[in-house]
């Protein structure tokens, strides 16, 4: 038994200086198993490492649609939205690259919180087509921390971090204040005067969340920096419909969504607005796919609206 345990001691390794003789048999055959094994592995085709939600944008073809109107939802990652919007078949990685076949527009939420890194930004224009347009939420630091006061900086590194988006698929910026935020017409023109917003030339949106800033004094300011008010719908709070830059920018987000007649009156809004400049329309986010598919429904209609759908002309 000893001579036994001693054997096997050599066999692992432990003692290399009376390994038997057999044992180096063994590693030729293994280095010769080796060596055909890796013969077939270079044969063989290679895969690409790129995840498949990474296509070139030329491959995604866009939903119908009309001039000028962009349609969509805030947000497009909610496995929940299976099976009524996405299909069974579906995996998450492609989520966006089927959300960019059905809707044009997406309000990327994602950024009120983190800033996203290069590579993700590049992602994602790699899972979209041309013409596609992202509009990212203004940073909470911003907005609710800072409340547009000292933001050079926080502006800055925001709209760096965006930077990698293709100027085609570059929706308006948002800037959503809290509720508790009272109007300051002074503090907005400061805001707005910072040198990086000068730079950059971006699409802004503000959608303000007390009665306070709907006034004449605040919608000169809007529109001296050619800024867009969000007009906003919601159970709480509905923002007038005024008008104060190039694009407009309206965010749907009446609990229970909206019925046909609805999407339908809507469609016929917002197609006859378009003729006039750009306009963004974000349905609510929630568990339930109620806001994507009258994002989808709302497409459609305006499509069939539409003097001429532009099918993957935009750009």
């Amino acid at each position: 038994m000893a001579e036994r345990r001693s054997v096997a001691a050599d066999v692992v390794g432990s003692n290399p200086t009376s390994r038997p003789k057999i044992f180096h048999f063994h590693r030729v055959i293994s280095s010769a198993a080796a060596l055909i094994l890796r013969a077939i592995l270079l044969a063989l085709p290679v895969r690409s490492a790129l995840p498949r939600a990474a296509q070139p944008p030329e491959t995604i073809s866009p939903p119908p649609s009309a001039p000028n109107l962009f349609i969509g939802t805030s947000g497009w990652s909610y496995p929940t939205w299976k099976p009524a919007f996405y299909p069974p078949g579906v995996p998450a990685r492609s989520f966006l690259s089927y959300y960019a076949s059905q809707l044009t527009a997406v309000e990327v939420n994602y950024t009120f919180r983190a800033l996203p890194t290069a590579s993700q930004i590049e992602n994602w224009m790699a899972s979209v087509p041309a013409g596609f347009r992202f509009s990212f939420k203004a940073p909470q630091r911003i907005t609710h921390f800072a409340r547009l006061r000292d933001c050079e900086p926080l502006i800055t590194a925001f709209l760096n971090s965006i930077a990698a988006t293709r100027a085609g698929n570059l929706g308006p910026l948002l800037f959503q204040l809290p509720p508790n935020f009272q109007a300051n017409r002074d503090l907005l023109a400061s805001f707005l005067d910072l040198a990086p917003f000068q730079h950059a030339r971006a699409q802004l949106a503000f959608e303000f969340r007390h009665r306070s800033w709907f006034s004449d004094d605040i919608y000169s300011v809007l529109r001296a920096h050619n800024a867009a008010l969000c007009v906003a719908e919601s159970d709480d709070l509905q923002s007038p419909d005024v008008r104060t830059a190039s694009h407009r920018c309206y965010r749907l987000r009446r609990s229970g969504g909206y019925t046909e007649a609805e999407l339908d009156a809507f469609a016929e809004r917002f197609v006859a607005m378009a003729h006039d400049g750009e306009v963004y329309v974000f349905m609510k986010h929630e568990d339930e796919p109620t806001g994507a598919l009258n994002a989808a429904r709302l497409q459609q209609r305006a499509a069939e609206l539409a003097p001429s759908p532009a099918r993957g002309e935009r750009g």
